[in-house]
C-alpha cells in the first residue's frame, strides 16, 4: 500500500468524521451493540473538536491521495490518551491501524510522557489484539452506564459548580488517587462550564469535569462520586464509565435505575499506578 501519515488539519473533519461514524456503526452492527457515534453528525462534530484543539496531537492516513482513516492523541495532561482511531471500513485489516497507533506512540515517546493509556471496546477482539502486540496491558474492565437522571442529595455532600479557584485543589486531588494530574482537561471543562467538584466539612474531595462519555472525575471515596453522579442533570453521549472493580459504586448505579451498555478495557503503556481513591475514566483514559 502507498499509505501516507501526515497531520490532520480542520478541513479534514468532514472526511474523517464521515469514516468515524461508518467505522464506528460497522463494527458495532457487527457485534449487535449500539455505535457509540450515533451519526454522521455526531462523527464530524468529535473529529472536528479534536482537529481544532491545541491539545490534541492528529495524524490523517491516505491511500492513494484518499483520506482512510485518523487517530488522536491527547496532550492536555502529563499521561496521554488515544483516539478515537478510526479506519474506512473499505480498508480495515490492512495494517491502517497498526500504523496510526505507531505514530501516536512515537509521538508520545518523543515527548517524554510517562504513560499512554486507551479505553477498547470489549466486543472487539481484532483490537485488543491489536493493541497487546503493541505492548499496551490490560489494566482495568470498565463498564459504561446510561439511564435517567438520578438528581438526589447524598448526605453530607454537597455539589456545586466548579470555579477556576478550584483547579489548584482538583489538580493535588487527581495526583493523590492517580500519581498524576490531568489539569488541562479540567481547565477546558472550567472554560466550558461542565465541571463541578463535591465538598464535605468545606473540603474539595472530588470533582468531574461533566459525568460523561468524554468526561472523567477523580474523589476521595465512593460516596463523593456518587454525590457527583446523582447531582448530574444527564449523562452525556453512550453514558459515563464506571470501573468494574469498584463493586459498591456499580451496584449503585444498577439500584439507581441506571443499566450497563457495554464493557471497554482500559490499557496502558509506561507509568501506571494503582488508584488511591475512586474514580471514573473518560473513554480517552
Amino acid at each position: 500500500m502507498d499509505l501516507v501519515l501526515r497531520p490532520g488539519t480542520a478541513n479534514d473533519a468532514a472526511e474523517c468524521g464521515r469514516i468515524c461514524f461508518e467505522a464506528f456503526a460497522g463494527i458495532a452492527r457487527e457485534h449487535g451493540f449500539p455505535s457509540d457515534i450515533p451519526s454522521p453528525e455526531v462523527g464530524v462534530a468529535l473529529i472536528e473538536a479534536a482537529l481544532t484543539n491545541p491539545g490534541f496531537y492528529s495524524v490523517v492516513a491516505e491511500l492513494d491521495g484518499r483520506i482512510v482513516g485518523s487517530n488522536f492523541l491527547d496532550e492536555r495532561s502529563p499521561t496521554v490518551g488515544v483516539g478515537p482511531i478510526t479506519i474506512d471500513p473499505a480498508v480495515q485489516n490492512r495494517g491502517v491501524g497498526r500504523r496510526l497507533m505507531q505514530d501516536v506512540m512515537d509521538r508520545t515517546t518523543e515527548r517524554g510522557a510517562p504513560g499512554i493509556r486507551l479505553l477498547q471496546s470489549g466486543y472487539h477482539n481484532r483490537s485488543f489484539s491489536l493493541y497487546v502486540s503493541l505492548g499496551f496491558v490490560f489494566r482495568e474492565t470498565v463498564a459504561c452506564m446510561q439511564g435517567p437522571a438520578i438528581l438526589r442529595e447524598i448526605p453530607g455532600h454537597t455539589v456545586r459548580e466548579a470555579v477556576d479557584a478550584d483547579l489548584h485543589a482538583c489538580n493535588e486531588l487527581c495526583r493523590r488517587v492517580h500519581g498524576v494530574d490531568r489539569g488541562g482537561e479540567v481547565a477546558d471543562a472550567l472554560k466550558q462550564g461542565t465541571a463541578r467538584v463535591v465538598e464535605r466539612e468545606r473540603r474539595v474531595t472530588g470533582y468531574a469535569t461533566d459525568v460523561a462519555f468524554f468526561a472523567h472525575a477523580v474523589a476521595e471515596t465512593t460516596p463523593d462520586l456518587q454525590a457527583l453522579i446523582a447531582s448530574a442533570p444527564t449523562f452525556g453521549g453512550p453514558g459515563f464509565l464506571v470501573p468494574a472493580s469498584n463493586s459498591l459504586l456499580l451496584r449503585w448505579c444498577l439500584a439507581s435505575g441506571l443499566s450497563v451498555v457495554q464493557l471497554f478495557s482500559l490499557m496502558s503503556i509506561g507509568l501506571y499506578n494503582e488508584p488511591e481513591g475512586a474514580y471514573l475514566p473518560s473513554i480517552l483514559y
